[in-house]
């Protein structure tokens, strides 16, 4: 029971505890807001991400339950773990996230909207920059599991580069679907 003595005191702490409460809530934003709140559209990541992390300096890490394909334009596929630095505008440092053009894959390593009212959203992708519909990404899509094919390929390929002690380069990666 609260002591009516002391009114203020019980005012104040009611406050407290009630701007607490609010900035705890604010702080739980979904990282579709986070990505909105930055100029992105939030469907640059699939449906139903729950489970990520983001810091102060915009370093964030999404944890996927599996990797999956996207079908925008083109196909995207989503590795489990995606990571990358989001400030106003663009993504840069990524990975986790691969474009499909013909029939090669390229792992996309910036995302970035120059000029929102240009309509226009690039995927950088090491050599060339790719430009989608700013509108294609408007709403998250659904993601397909990867087919057993895809992960039977990246693990043949990195056991490869393990056995004859290379990595993968961005040029590798392209060829890696090949395999």
């Amino acid at each position: 029971m609260l002591n009516l003595q002391y009114p203020y005191l019980t005012i104040f702490i009611f406050i407290t505890f009630f701007f607490a409460f609010s900035l705890a809530q604010e702080e739980q934003k979904t990282i579709y807001e986070i990505l909105k709140t930055n100029g992105l559209p939030m469907g640059l990541l699939p449906k139903g991400v729950t489970n990520f992390t983001i810091d102060d300096m915009g370093h964030f890490e999404v944890h996927l339950d599996q990797a999956c394909n996207a079908k925008f334009e083109d196909e995207l596929h989503y590795d489990r773990n995606v990571i990358g630095n989001i400030s106003f505008g663009q993504i840069g440092g990524l990975s986790g996230i691969s474009a499909q053009d013909l029939f090669l894959w390229f792992p996309v390593k910036e995302i970035r909207v120059d000029i929102p009212s240009s309509g226009l959203i690039y995927f950088d992708v090491g050599v060339v920059s790719k430009q989608f519909s700013l509108s294609s990404f408007e709403t998250p899509r659904d993601c397909l599991a990867a087919s057993t094919y895809q992960v039977i390929q990246q693990t043949v390929f990195e056991n490869l580069s393990r056995k004859f002690g290379f990595q993968k380069n961005d040029h590798q990666e392209g060829l890696m679907t090949l395999l």
